[in-house]
């Protein structure tokens, strides 16, 4: 299957545009799920953009910015593997670890590349300040974003156009000759999601309400069991008796969702309740190893 030139519009804008509403709007279209859902809209395959554009969420879950530093452009590498994924008829799990993530690791050049490029706008606002020139400092303003969009724009066009020959090339390798790393790719692929948690829960005041950790597992592998053993035996009942005609699903993430709602009202509550007191110096010992401690963000 060919990537169209629609689709290869379609995505490049895309490209352009979320690190825009990241920058700016954040209206979270620039999501890796996101990124995974629209790039599997477009390519007619919406499970496998999702499956893509999950793990890259699951993968950068705990990484984020502070002041100017770059991060992995998770979203240009989810759109560039969903599609190549699924112009190719790759393993989801081995288009993430074999293009999604080198992709978005490389993409951290080309995004200092946009800062950079944002500097002579703003000398120019700095020389129309002097000026008193209010109407040409919100133009360059606005030009600023011109560097930001072409620097996901012009890579995603060029590797949808004409980087579908080279990627057909090593999916036939990694399944063919190497096909012992295209299977480690992917085990890689699906263990990326586990990463993206521990980086998070290192950052998270897990030591102070690990309760909460315990019970929101517990409770998700109870439920989980529960569910799966329900649909086996509503599958198993099916199969025998014709006329039966119940419907047993699976737990829904929804129902993960409202736990985890639940435990954090809870705790909110609990928190609201509590008088403030001073802060406390530390006396040089970091007994909580790093972790960032409630708000402190």
């Amino acid at each position: 299957m060919d990537i169209l030139w629609w689709q290869i519009l379609l995505l490049s804008l895309y490209a352009g545009y979320q690190i825009l509403d990241e920058l700016q709007i954040y209206s979270s279209l620039s999501a890796p799920v996101f990124a995974g859902l629209f790039a599997g809209l477009v390519m007619g395959d919406l499970k496998a953009g999702l499956i893509i554009g999950g793990s890259m969420q699951l993968t950068v879950l705990g990484v984020g910015t502070f002041g100017g530093a770059s991060k992995i452009d998770a979203n240009s590498g989810t759109v560039l593997a969903t599609a190549f994924s699924v112009a190719l008829g790759m393993n989801p799990e081995q288009a993430i670890a074999a293009i999604a993530v080198p992709v978005a690791s490389l993409m951290i050049q080309l995004d200092i590349l946009a800062r950079f490029a944002n500097t002579f706008f703003a000398h120019r606002i700095d020389k129309l300040v002097e000026d008193m020139n209010y109407k040409g400092i919100e133009r360059n303003f606005l030009m600023g974003a011109i560097p930001w969009s072409l620097s996901r724009v012009i890579p995603v066009f060029l590797a949808l156009a004409f980087g579908g020959g080279l990627v057909e090339r090593v999916v036939a390798v990694l399944n063919g000759d190497l096909k012992w790393l295209g299977d480690g790719l992917s085990v890689a692929g699906a263990v990326l999601p586990a990463v993206g948690f521990a980086i998070l829960l290192r950052y998270l005041p897990v030591k102070k309400h690990f309760p909460y950790l315990i019970l929101g597992f517990t409770l998700t592998a109870l439920l989980g069991t529960v569910f799966t053993n329900m649909q086996l035996l509503g599958s198993g009942v099916a199969s025998v008796v014709k006329d039966f005609e119940g419907v047993f699903n699976s737990l829904p993430m929804l129902a993960i969702a409202l736990i985890g709602f639940a435990l954090a009202a809870i705790s909110y509550k609990n928190g609201q309740m509590v008088p403030s007191a001073p802060a406390s110096h530390s006396n040089g010992s970091d007994s909580d190893e790093g972790e960032i401690e409630d708000d402190e963000i």
